[in-house]
């Protein structure tokens, strides 16, 4: 399992707080309402499904699914106008990252990134200055108890998979963008329920720090998905097991 995923598994451990739920459950809601742009029935709108299944998977009420995807669909006229938007730019020792937010207010939202991004001894980039660093994805995960691994391995590369691995319990499929809805619906149909299924930026070279520049990274970059209209943040900082212990043990 890449160091980017155990860092993720050692947040969830360490942020169960319900005070982080809230803003959990905002930022799925504004997912689903994304997705249901493109139609608002989970069974034949497969980004729309994958997100309300995340939404069940944290226990999100499901009044708040159905009114999310309302604002989707445009049924609930009273809901805010979201736009998906993607920003570059660098946070300290040179680390280039890749910022997903989904916002009804676009200058808040560059405000908001801009301060953080400064803060953390960085700057905000122009599209185009980091997006060249990285490959885009299709990225599945679920525990290898939902599956084999030579049944997940046989599943993959049917489905047009570049890689299927599997370490510390946990299975991860790459594969191309243009892969996504046939293993999504590969997994769907083998009753396996992904614990992340996502369109990822993957850096294609990690830049290695000490330990310590390296939590500190972490914590800059924790600060950024903090932010109420992030969604997702990407880097191509290499984590390393020696800088995962001391994040733990932070």
């Amino acid at each position: 399992m890449s160091g980017h995923s155990k860092w993720s598994t050692i947040k969830r451990k360490k942020g169960a707080a319900d005070a982080k739920r809230g803003a959990l459950f905002t930022r799925l809601a504004r997912e689903i309402t994304i997705a249901a742009r493109e139609g608002g029935d989970p069974e034949t709108n497969f980004r729309l499904r994958l997100a309300v299944d995340k939404a069940r998977a944290e226990n999100m009420p499901k009044d708040n699914i159905e009114r999310a995807i309302k604002r989707g669909t445009g049924e609930d006229k009273d809901g805010a106008a979201f736009e998906s938007i993607t920003y570059e730019g660098y946070v300290g020792h040179g680390v280039a990252v890749m910022i997903e937010a989904v916002t009804d207010n676009r200058n808040r939202t560059v405000s908001d990134l801009r301060h953080a991004l400064t803060k953390a001894g960085g700057n905000m980039g122009e599209l185009g200055s980091v997006a060249w660093q990285f490959d885009r994805i299709a990225y599945f995960s679920f525990p290898s108890s939902a599956m084999s691994y030579d049944k997940a391995f046989e599943l993959g590369i049917e489905a047009g998979a570049n890689d299927v691995l599997e370490d510390d319990g946990t299975i991860e499929i790459l594969a191309p963008v243009e892969s996504f809805k046939v293993i999504a619906d590969a997994l769907h149909k083998a009753g396996v329920q992904p614990s992340e299924a996502e369109l990822r930026y993957t850096p294609k070279q990690e830049i290695e720090l000490g330990p310590e520049e390296t939590v500190s990274v972490l914590k800059a970059l924790e600060a950024i998905e903090e932010l109420d209209d992030v969604q997702n943040v990407y880097s191509n900082l290499k984590v390393t097991d020696e800088a995962l212990a001391a994040l733990e043990a932070a």
